[in-house]
């Protein structure tokens, strides 16, 4: 009997598919397209993790499945590779970027192929090459031109020890993560891009395409489109020296507005410092400094404690012309609306809070609830509101609305929760900003003829220690001239941030190798939009947000041909990593978790690798202590030591049998976890394929003889289910259909060639590499990938017989194969006839007996 080696048959056909250019992506032909596209990884030192493969694999399955229904394919890969950790490594160690990735890159390349992936090689795109990003900066010239791209003045996380500016993700409590230095935040130069101008599109636009509910909602509240109104407080300017100005905030519910009973400004607010008393002014500089030093994250936290200080002034409400009290806190953030809001305490529960701690008036403006005891945030009659008595909330928006206009004090707008981008880092490992500086202090783009503009060759680099990138303090690189003036220039030394290489990079995929354009327009009119793209739901929104933005940016310069980029978007479930736990007494004494008892504070937890347990009776022990260890479901991380690698599975078992072990393991987009025992299944099933099938030498003795019609049913079925699920994206019911052909197949006497090519072509997309050696062993040349898919012939999907259940008295007392067509007294006459049901009747009054055809049989007796 042959043996499955995967170890001998995996590399040999990724050799073959590797020389013969297998999946190489062709246009035209009179063929349909299909353009499948992963989210491209950035090249870490880490290498893939299973929930990398959990994706790819998906989108492989689909590829291979669009080759055998006769589409022209488009499924790439490449590198995500500028980003943060390369710099850090650079930053720490001396060792160039460039250097690191091309190093991780070759890690990752060759574990993608070692799991089959079918992508097209010679379409492999890096965001750090410049002859990519040279397109990258020629759309940010666009952006430039079109007006959606401008310099302010923004705050950011600057840390003075370490002499740098850091991500968000770079400072934990207020400290950085690298030292633990203090961080504070400070205004600085920034590139901003005015994703805003396309706020109305990027919504109406969701309607167009085919994504989960779930994720554009998530869209939709990002962005944040309301309707509300402005208005204006004037400052009582008898208590804040004189003052003559005016607050204005954005609200959604202008008809609380009787309700306002203080106001909030941003530390930042322009006012804060103006409006401050003498009695007040140390308190409130220092609260503002204080929340200077917080990020935005810290500040809207809805769990911490409320803080706020009293400016010692007050504005008039313009709707009953009461003076109310003016507060600094650090929840209302500069950078969303106007840095201002009307508090109204009796109906929204973060002014509820504040107004209790601080002693401040609640009203009730709204009927139905009990605003001493909490905010009453639902509906009901306006009260306590003049002219709004007695309307409900919406009557009462629009009567309200129409009155501030008339006064104005006030008008009816839209307004978005979205900002724009903040489109700058102060890094070195970024693409550099086409533009210069003038020492007149203005600032010009460079004429598109000198792209790309080029990092600075240099083997190492240094932070700047004034909070501007590394490329500041490389003077032959930073100081150049004006091309159209030939005046003394500085290059803009931000640069880029990740998203901008990850913006467009489905594009570069359609024409890779093109110097004079981002992308062929015919081609481009080919192969767009992006007909499936899979991806984790980390990226819903931002990620998906910003590369949609581009594409309609390059949709209204003519550059693209489709107003949306992603016609489907797939997120997949994170795969979970299994921990496995046990207890020790303070004593050293080791315990099961069945041991710990009720009252087990004093013990302290352990966890054992999983490579290092033992198994007894499908359940885990120590290995050295023998209690019984509790499986602890949790994300992957080193930390926890429960990452698993996909190399280390792909030496045990293969790279089928880990592809079919991710398919096999649930619904592609809910969160699963992994059971290293899972993978050993359904390498048996791949095993017992390769028994059916092969010999040593050639095919066994099974394959051959006729089909019977039982057996054409079931194979058409099992087509018919297979072409649908992998259609569907049900890759888990595919598998279990084919483990059930299989298991039938094992009945027969013998199974003919025919019947087991056609299981074959439906394993392939799954199990490419066993399905070719195989298909070879049946006598084929040439790659199984283009062969065309089989189809179900759909005489055999109609039922010629079924299996009826019958009951006595409600309760199941056999089953039988009946005709399709079998009457309700042919149906008792079978069932009469046999003694396990008769029984059951025998000596009974039989009173009725109901018939439920393809269903069941029930008699009723008594």
């Amino acid at each position: 009997m042959s043996e499955y080696r995967p170890e001998e048959i995996e590399p040999k056909w990724q050799a073959v598919w590797e020389r013969d250019k297998t999946f190489r992506s062709l246009e035209g032909g009179g063929k349909p397209k299909f353009y499948v596209l992963d989210m491209f990884p950035y090249p870490s030192g880490s290498g893939l993790h299973v929930g990398h493969v959990e994706g790819y694999t998906a989108t492989d399955i689909v590829a291979r499945f669009k080759f055998a229904r006769g589409f022209n394919v488009l499924h790439p890969m490449g590198w995500d590779a500028f980003g943060l950790p390369a710099e850090q490594y650079a930053l720490e160690t001396g060792t160039h970027p460039s250097v690191t990735n091309e190093k991780n890159i070759a890690t990752f390349t060759a574990q993608l192929k070692a799991l089959g992936f079918a992508y097209d090689w010679d379409r492999e795109v890096n965001t750090t090459d410049a002859h990519y990003y040279k397109w990258t900066q020629w759309i940010f010239l666009q952006l430039y031109k079109r007006g959606l791209a401008y310099i302010a003045e923004v705050p950011v996380n600057w840390c003075p020890a370490l002499g740098t500016v850091l991500a968000n993700e770079e400072v934990i409590e207020g400290r950085s993560e690298r030292g633990g230095h203090p961080v504070i935040r400070r205004p600085m130069r920034q590139w901003m891009l005015k994703i805003t101008a396309y706020a109305d599109r990027l919504l109406e636009d969701l309607e167009s395409i085919d994504w989960p509910e779930h994720l554009k909602d998530m869209q939709r509240n990002w962005i944040g489109r309301s309707r509300g109104a402005e208005v204006d407080f004037a400052v009582a300017a008898e208590t804040a020296g004189g003052l003559d100005a005016k607050i204005r905030v954005y609200t959604t519910r202008p008809d609380t507005l009787f309700g306002a009973t203080y106001m909030v400004l941003a530390p930042e607010h322009p006012l804060v410092a103006e409006l401050a008393s003498d009695a007040q002014r140390a308190e409130v500089l220092a609260y503002s400094q204080a929340a200077a030093n917080k990020s935005e994250l810290q500040r809207t936290d809805l769990q911490k404690d409320k803080s706020g200080v009293f400016t010692g002034a007050y504005a008039i409400n313009p709707v009953n012309g009461k003076q109310i009290p003016i507060w600094v806190a650090d929840y209302v953030l500069w950078g969303y609306g106007t840095g201002a809001i009307m508090a109204v305490p009796g109906h929204d529960e973060r002014d509820w809070e504040f107004a209790r701690k601080f002693e401040l008036p609640i009203v009730e403006v709204i009927s139905g609830g009990e605003v001493d005891v909490a905010a009453h945030t639902g509906d009901g009659l306006l009260v306590n509101s003049g002219l709004l008595d007695g309307l409900n909330v919406s009557d009462a928006k629009a009567k309200i609305i129409a009155w501030l206009e008339e006064q104005g004090v006030g008008q009816g707008t839209i307004n978005y929760k979205l900002r724009d981008w903040l489109f700058s880092r102060q890094r070195f490992w970024g693409e550099p900003f086409p533009i210069i500086h003038l020492e007149d202090g203005s600032h010009a783009p460079l004429p598109e003829q000198f792209l790309p503009i080029q990092l600075p060759q240099v083997e190492r680099y240094e932070q700047s220690g004034t909070g501007e990138s590394p490329l500041a303090t490389i003077e032959d690189w930073v100081n150049t001239v004006d091309p159209v003036s030939g005046q003394p220039a500085r290059r803009e030394t931000n640069t880029m941030p990740q998203w901008a290489g990850s913006c467009w990079y489905y594009l570069r995929y359609i024409d890779p190798h093109n110097a004079e354009k981002l992308v062929d327009p015919e081609k481009e009119r080919y192969w767009m939009p992006v007909d499936l793209y899979v991806g984790g739901a980390e990226h819903a929104v931002l990620h998906l947000l910003y590369a949609r933005f581009w594409h309609k940016v390059l949709f209204d310069i003519g550059a693209v041909s489709t107003k949306e980029p992603f016609q489907r978007v797939v997120n997949q479930g994170m795969i979970l990593g299994l921990t496995y736990q046990y207890y020790r007494t303070q004593d050293g004494q080791a315990l099961s978790y069945k041991e710990r008892g009720a009252n087990h504070a004093e013990l302290t937890s352990f966890t054992v690798p999983g490579d290092a347990v033992v198994w007894k009776d499908e359940k885990p022990y120590h290995p050295e202590f023998g209690v019984e260890l509790e499986e602890i479901t949790e994300k992957m991380s080193k930390s926890r030591g429960n990452v698993v690698n996909p190399d280390d599975v792909i030496a045990q078992y293969g790279a089928d049998s880990l592809r079919l072990y991710e398919m096999f393991m649930g619904p592609l987009e809910q969160t699963k976890p992994w059971n290293p025992r899972g993978v050993s299944g359904v390498h048996r099933f791949l095993s017992r394929i390769w028994r059916l099938v092969c010999e040593e030498q050639g095919l066994s003795a099974k394959v051959g003889g006729e089909a019977s019609e039982e057996l054409l049913r079931e194979l058409n079925k099992t087509i018919k289910k297979v072409t649908d699920d992998t259609e569907a994206l049900r890759f888990n019911t595919a598998i279990a259909a084919m483990m059930e052909f299989v298991n039938f197949l094992y009945k027969q006497e013998t199974v003919p060639k025919a019947v087991v090519e056609s299981l074959v072509q439906i394993l392939a997309p799954y199990a490419p590499h066993a399905a070719e050696e195989i298909w070879q062993r049946l006598g084929h040349v040439g790659s199984i990938t283009h062969h065309p898919w089989p189809a179900a012939d759909a005489k055999y999907l109609v039922d010629d017989s079924y299996q009826l259940a019958v009951q006595v008295m409600g309760k199941l007392r056999g089953t039988l194969t009946v005709p399709i067509d079998i009457t309700q007294q042919a149906a008792v006459e079978l069932a009469m006839a046999e003694p396990d049901i008769a029984r059951h009747i025998e000596g009974k009054e039989l009173r009725r007996v109901i018939f439920v055809p393809k269903r069941i049989l029930n008699f009723v007796v008594s």
